[in-house]
């Protein structure tokens, strides 16, 4: 993804303003044996501040929902739009950060340079990225690693400085695609416990793929639940949980600052609401974790 040097960082955005629109959407790819259908008729308004988590079969089109929605790719038919702008405004505007399962960090590069890269690129000062880095690291628990290298670091570490560099230029909005998804258990719950505690200090809304169904619902206000390809939105189901104690800050990977919430009678009716969204009452699916 391109970057427009000296562009000035993205400005909050009122709460209740919407964060993405998406109208109509289709994509087609063409194919040698013939079109494929990754979407179809695809409608989802997120609200500023609201995390919604994107759920489904593998193939059934969330990772290619959440790259029309950061302009990295064009839908077919329909309309994307980010906080009132075009995709392609938005990311010029750099209205969003993004997060992948792969923490993709330059190994020559320390933590810290890591964290300041966009802030580089965008033309901060020295001193100014120095400052902005520190802070995210603080924020991530990693402030003692600012010197070190990705390879010294276990792949959780990797992730939250992954989730730092999203942040760097104060997006209005996350874009993640399973960032956790190749990490062990335990790190999982852990990092999920985070990244509730940074969006609750930082504000912005996110839009989360993910093939695990309590990881949707320890995170979101609401799982959109998508259908087989061609993807359509099946059902969107609210979750209301109180997580102010799982948004705490934790001290290590094995803190159980989530343990309560997750053994919350509302957490596992949640659980089965979603499970019986996308199987109809079957515990079992393609792609999809149910545990």
């Amino acid at each position: 993804m391109s970057v427009v040097q000296e562009q000035p960082a993205s400005t909050p955005h009122p709460r209740g303003a919407v964060a993405v629109e998406v109208e109509q959407v289709s994509r087609v790819f063409a194919g040698r044996s013939g079109d494929v259908h990754a979407l179809q008729g695809v409608d989802l308004t997120v609200a500023a501040g609201e995390f919604v988590s994107l759920i489904g079969p593998s193939g059934c089109g969330k990772s290619t929902l959440l790259r029309l929605v950061a302009d990295l790719d064009e839908p077919t038919a329909g309309t994307v739009r980010v906080f009132g702008r075009s995709a392609r405004e938005a990311r010029l505007a750099r209205d969003y950060g993004i997060a992948f399962q792969q923490a993709g960090l330059l190994p020559w590069r320390t933590v810290r340079a890591n964290v300041e890269l966009p802030l580089a690129l965008s033309g901060t000062g020295r001193a100014g990225r120095r400052e902005r880095a520190d802070e995210l690291l603080a924020l991530v628990g990693l402030s003692d690693f600012a010197d070190h290298h990705p390879d010294q670091l276990s792949g959780g570490m990797q992730q939250r400085v992954a989730i730092a560099r999203a942040l760097a230029v104060s997006p209005s909005l996350l874009l993640m695609d399973e960032p956790f998804g190749a990490l062990d258990e335990m790190t999982r719950e852990h990092l999920q416990a985070q990244l509730l505690r940074i969006c609750a200090e930082t504000r912005a809304a996110v839009v989360f793929v993910t093939h695990s169904i309590p990881e949707a619902v320890f995170l979101s206000d609401r799982v959109v639940v998508m259908s087989p390809r061609p993807g359509r939105i099946r059902e969107v189901v609210p979750v209301t949980l109180d997580r102010s104690g799982a948004a705490t800050p934790a001290v290590g990977p094995t803190d159980d600052a989530g343990d309560d919430l997750r053994n919350d009678a509302a957490f596992v009716a949640s659980v089965a609401a979603v499970r019986e969204a996308l199987h109809g009452g079957s515990a079992t699916g393609r792609g999809v974790d149910v545990r």
